[in-house]
């Protein structure tokens, strides 16, 4: 049987139930909320269909997160519970994973705040790349410093971003009663329009807006009460975020004229500022600015804290594991964000809405690989007799792996070699650490110090 990672002492457990909530729903609700419709806008009814399909699976998904969370309330999310069904080297292909999902995350993050930045200051649209990595080390350096400094950050834009989602549903609302002058209707609901490849389309799409449920489960050595606030917080949040998606980005695509919406870079202030004009539409890209802000804050505090986990296991250098005196893993942040660094500049030719669609789907990929993973060892853990059977657990851990094995047939060709790509480039690290386990080096105690 596998042992488990240490755990953090409680002494460093200063996140509780509404950080976690704050880093689930921040987490989700980032760049995908409002450069999504730009990309939905030519499905048209089959994005709703998207919605719908990726909203179900995400919960099913979150149950399943929330579930083993319950029973291995242990730092490493998707890596500890894989680890739990089938061992180390397995684990380690979900950790590899489950990390380049993240960095790959944070360079579209990143892009998503350049975007409607670029839209307040157009003067500034011809270095969209160093806009965002800006961005990315600004916020690497704020994960540095302070643990209770990130939750402070993540709770404040959390509750900012939803505003201007608020703002979208509102008018979404006044638009389709006839309230607000409809010069662009609601397109019709044809049944010849409607297809299961273009709805597979939108579902891994619309998967990357809903990456993140489970954000909390990752740094759980930093949850107060893990056990009963990660499952609460994962559950909730999802829901939460998945209503929100479903109402404003599908206003937003289906009432914006389907032309401007794909064209354009900050779809959901264009959508305010045709019904309310330029001043709404400007503040609302400010908010849309904080909320991709508020996800990469949350998402930086991700890439540090998983290969944290994973060096103290071993299966990571173990100088990775160390932390500063506060805490926090300055090593693993620095060596991720340099990552995101590599993979921005090496797309800097492209357009900002090419590299958002690059990364966003590649990391989106890398994310089901994991998704599908804690599925399958939700079933399996069950069947071993390692937690309770549960028909629900069961139902729910099957409808996610059939949800995730859908979301990797409608990624496409491309995505899916990237992601095989960067999938084989761990096999030399684990070949590596396994080397260095048998020659009795890289061990590190919960404290991050060698041994």
């Amino acid at each position: 049987m596998a042992t488990s990672p240490p755990s953090s002492p409680p002494s460093s457990r200063v996140f509780g139930f509404w950080i976690c909530l704050a880093l689930v729903i921040g987490n989700m609700v980032g760049s995908g909320a409002f450069l999504l419709p730009q990309a939905l806008a030519p499905f048209g009814w089959n994005a709703i269909f998207g919605w719908i399909v990726t909203i179900a699976g995400a919960l099913c998904l979150a149950f399943v997160f929330a579930t083993l969370a319950r029973h291995f309330p242990r730092a490493g999310g998707p890596y500890a519970f894989c680890r739990e069904a089938f061992g180390r080297a397995p684990g380690f292909v979900v950790a590899w994973s489950y990390w380049i999902s993240v960095w790959t995350a944070n360079a579209a993050i990143s892009v998503g705040a350049t975007s409607y930045f670029v839209h307040l200051f157009p003067s500034l649209a011809g270095a969209p790349a160093w806009i965002a990595l800006g961005f990315v080390w600004t916020f690497t350096l704020i994960n540095c410093v302070s643990l209770r400094g990130v939750g402070g950050v993540q709770l404040a834009t959390t509750i900012l971003k939803l505003l201007p989602l608020a703002a979208a549903i509102v008018l979404t609302l006044l638009v389709s009663s006839g309230v607000t002058d409809a010069s662009a209707p609601v397109p019709p609901l044809r049944g010849e329009d409607i297809s299961l490849a273009a709805i597979a389309a939108t579902v891994t799409l619309t998967l990357w807006a809903m990456v993140g449920f489970e954000s909390a489960t990752i740094p759980a050595g930093h949850v107060a009460d893990a056990a009963r606030t990660i499952p609460r917080a994962t559950l909730i949040g999802t829901l939460a975020a998945g209503l929100i998606y479903l109402v404003a980005c599908s206003g937003v695509a289906l009432l914006l004229p389907a032309e401007q919406a794909s064209q354009s870079t900050a779809p959901f202030a264009d959508f305010i500022g045709r019904y309310w004009g330029e001043g709404p539409a400007s503040l609302v890209a400010v908010f849309a600015m904080i909320s991709a802000l508020g996800a990469l804050n949350g998402w930086v505090l991700i890439q540090g804290e998983m290969p944290t986990a994973l060096a103290r296991d071993g299966i990571f250098p173990a100088w990775m594991a160390k932390t500063s005196g506060a805490g926090v893993p300055v090593r693993a942040h620095l060596i991720s964000s340099s990552l995101v660094t590599v993979l921005i500049l090496a797309n800097q030719a492209r357009s900002v809405g090419d590299l958002f669609a690059v990364t966003a789907l590649i990391s989106t990929l890398a994310s089901v690989v994991a998704y599908l993973a804690c599925s399958i060892a939700a079933l399996w853990l069950q069947q071993r007799a390692r937690i309770g059977r549960s028909a629900a657990l069961t139902a729910a851990a099957l409808a996610g792996a059939l949800y995730s094995l859908w979301a990797i047939y409608g990624a496409g060709r491309e995505p899916v070699i990237w992601g095989l790509g960067l999938l084989l480039s761990g096999v030399p690290v684990y070949l590596l650490m396994r080397r260095n386990r048998g020659q009795g080096m890289g061990v590190t105690s919960a404290s991050g110090r060698e041994e």
